[in-house]
């Protein structure tokens, strides 16, 4: 999937891939700042039961993610374990990590 699969494309994919009933009453900006080829900033802003996705940064993020986008999209599609890349440097995280710990779940992604 890795091959096809990219930032744009996965941010695309992210609002029709929200489960609401995993978020509950989540309102939080997540900030996904994804370096390298086909990188860039995203917001991931969840309010109300749903989810949408713009470019762009923000200074509200209740959650920042950092990671080179090849590195992100392989952590996505399961090639690359989040604690791994974590303990590794691959993703540095900022703010709320409970957020981030559950922030997976919150998604069921095509395979």
């Amino acid at each position: 999937m890795t091959e096809d699969l990219t930032i744009e494309k996965l941010m695309e994919l992210m609002p029709k891939a929200f489960q609401p009933e995993k978020a509950g009453d989540l309102n939080a900006d997540i900030l996904f700042n994804l370096q390298g080829e086909g990188g860039g900033d995203w917001i991931l802003h969840v309010r109300e039961g749903a989810a949408s996705v713009e470019q762009g940064t923000t200074e509200n993020a209740r959650l920042t993610l950092t990671a080179d986008a090849n590195d992100f999209l392989k952590l996505i599609t399961g090639e690359l374990n989040a604690m791994s890349a974590f303990a590794q440097g691959k993703v540095k995280l900022k703010g709320d990590l409970s957020l981030a710990m559950k922030l997976m779940d919150f998604f069921k992604l095509p395979a």
